[in-house]
């Protein structure tokens, strides 16, 4: 009983006068405790986590006032699918699911599922009807580019079923002849996600991409004559390892699900990067022993067409946070497979995305890994897996294996820039007296930066997310130059964290991310740092000279 009042104070709150989709910090599993209240990105997890504590009645109940105040909303026409299909109504579960696609909602969002909870439909002729015409609907996500090279591209997919396989043919966009023409098969055991490396590609130029679908009985060509994925679609290899560049990222975090917010993909796509940086707390679990849950929060993003019209021609790299990896400002501790949810929540991430590394791999898992464009170096960094205590003893927030990659990496870079990119911002202003930050973890972050100091390392630029804001730090060094710091992690998430008067500048009024350019065609190489809104408005503009990132 009072779990059940319990339910019925946080729909209150949810939607009551005012009807605001109100703000949370974001801890722990969203929704839960008397008096809470949810961010749309919430709602329909709470739904998800109430089927799965077998609590259906509930999860319907809650549905159907959200499904009231919001009755235009696809995502909860989903949900009351599942959770109908959970109480076995199969007909109320059919007449959501119409609902849903009527209101254009991806039919493949019913084919991903999460697939178990859909078993009690699978019976149903409407539900059979989904996957009749597998070939033509096979494609449920993708394509996504990544790990970009100036001779190799990878491409990731996930599909309905493993029967079927997309073709991916290359072309050179001047030459026009055929020079890659692969398979890309999924794994049921990777649900139903496959990837394919392109190799042999030239520096520097421009490549237009045909993906179909078809049986392994197809005739030659048959691939090709269906329905094509955004076909043609093109990507640029950069320039060969060491060259001189113009180069132009996107980066930022915070992305949680808001379809009032996804166009942000598109603002991104306007300002056409040449690659886009995932920062952390880029589609908000908070659910770390649920597999259902992660895959769920991960299909919602996946599916969603400003998404996939920008990932299929602006190679994509990621690391996680505190939201994509456990629950808010968690650490995951020393130790490899403890808890025992984190070789999980790990092997899920490998799913869905397709980096460069992941870390040690099987042995050491994690999710660093650095890479280079041109002559600019980037160094990804996963400050979670490995976190301690920050209230304990000698805390860190790398883990002794992890350090002693970043130090070597360093160490042997030579990049006209090298950019290290952490989660959490490395200021220790960023987010007052909270732990969360490197202010948590103090002597480890100085370590780093004394490190950079005795091997007389140039260069640096620090990127990091987590804060629901886009900010300029500028962070002095008594012996050295000073480090400038770009941060930004507020690409679709409503909640917002004040504006930061210590900053060079700060700014909250809108969803935003940042425009990194990198000119080392110069004599005297430029980084410029641009802050810009959803809306496609530069609201601050900084560049520094590489003269300056030198003693």
């Amino acid at each position: 009983m009072r779990l059940h009042l319990i339910c019925r104070t946080l729909i209150a709150c949810l939607l009551g006068a005012g009807a605001t989709l109100a703000q949370d910090a974001g801890g722990g599993p969203p929704g839960e405790g008397p008096g809470a209240r949810m961010q749309y990105k919430r709602m329909h997890q709470h739904a998800l986590r109430l089927i799965e504590q077998g609590k259906v009645d509930e999860a319907i109940e809650h549905l159907l006032i959200v499904q009231k105040k919001l009755p235009e909303d696809a995502e909860t026409q989903f949900m009351l699918t599942v959770a109908y299909a959970q109480a076995g109504k199969k007909n109320e579960a059919i007449a959501a699911m119409k609902k849903a696609i009527e209101m254009g909602l991806p039919v493949g969002r019913f084919v991903a599922g999460p697939r178990e909870l859909f078993k009690p439909l699978e019976g149903e002729k409407a539900f059979v009807e989904l996957r009749k015409d597998a070939a033509e609907s096979w494609l449920i996500h993708g394509p996504m580019l990544t790990n970009l090279t100036s001779t190799s591209a990878t491409f990731w997919i996930r599909g309905a079923d493993e029967e079927h396989y997309a073709s991916l043919m290359v072309v050179p966009m001047k030459a026009g002849e055929v020079i890659h023409d692969g398979k890309i098969r999924v794994s049921k055991t990777s649900d139903f996600t496959g990837t394919i490396t392109l190799k042999g590609l030239k520096p520097d130029t421009e490549y237009e991409c045909r993906l179909g679908v078809s049986k392994p009985n197809d005739p030659p060509g048959a691939r090709f004559t269906g329905d094509l994925f955004r076909g043609p679609f093109a990507f640029r290899t950069p320039p060969a390892p060491g060259s001189k560049q113009k180069l132009t990222l996107a980066f930022g975090g915070g992305a949680g699900y808001q379809p009032t917010h996804e166009y942000v993909w598109n603002t991104i796509g306007s300002f056409k990067p040449d690659l886009l940086l995932m920062v952390g707390d880029n589609v908000y679990i908070d659910d770390p022993e649920s597999a259902q849950m992660n895959r769920y929060t991960y299909y919602r993003r996946q599916s969603r067409p400003e998404w996939r019209k920008l990932v299929a021609t602006t190679p994509v790299y990621s690391i996680w946070d505190d939201h994509d990896f456990s629950t808010n400002d968690s650490w995951g501790g020393p130790e490899i497979d403890k808890p025992a949810w984190k070789r999980q929540v790990w092997n899920i991430f490998k799913e869905n995305w397709a980096n460069p590394g992941y870390g040690g791999g099987e042995k050491q898992p994690g999710c660093w890994y650095d890479f280079t464009v041109g002559d600019i170096h980037f160094i990804m960094l996963d400050c979670r897996y490995y976190r301690t205590n920050p209230k304990k003893a000698d805390p860190t927030m790398l883990g002794p294996v992890q350090k002693a990659w970043l130090f070597d990496t360093i160490k042997k870079s030579r990049g006209t820039f090298k950019v290290l990119c952490s989660s959490v911002p490395w200021v220790f202003e960023a987010k007052g007296d909270s732990l969360d930050t490197w202010n948590g973890y103090k002597d480890e972050r100085n370590e780093i930066f004394d490190f950079l100091t005795k091997e007389k390392i140039e260069g640096v630029v620090l990127l990091s997310g987590d804060r629901h804001r886009t900010d300029l730090w500028k962070i002095p060094r008594e012996k050295d130059y000073p480090l400038y710091e770009f941060n930004s992690s507020r690409l679709t998430n409503d909640h917002v964290h004040p504006e930061m008067k210590q900053a060079i500048f700060s700014y909250n009024k809108k969803q935003s991310f940042g425009i990194v350019s990198f000119d080392t065609t110069l004599g005297d190489p430029t980084v410029t740092y641009k802050v810009v809104s959803i809306d496609g408005e530069v609201m601050h503009t900084f560049t520094a000279k590489r003269s300056e990132l030198q003693k």
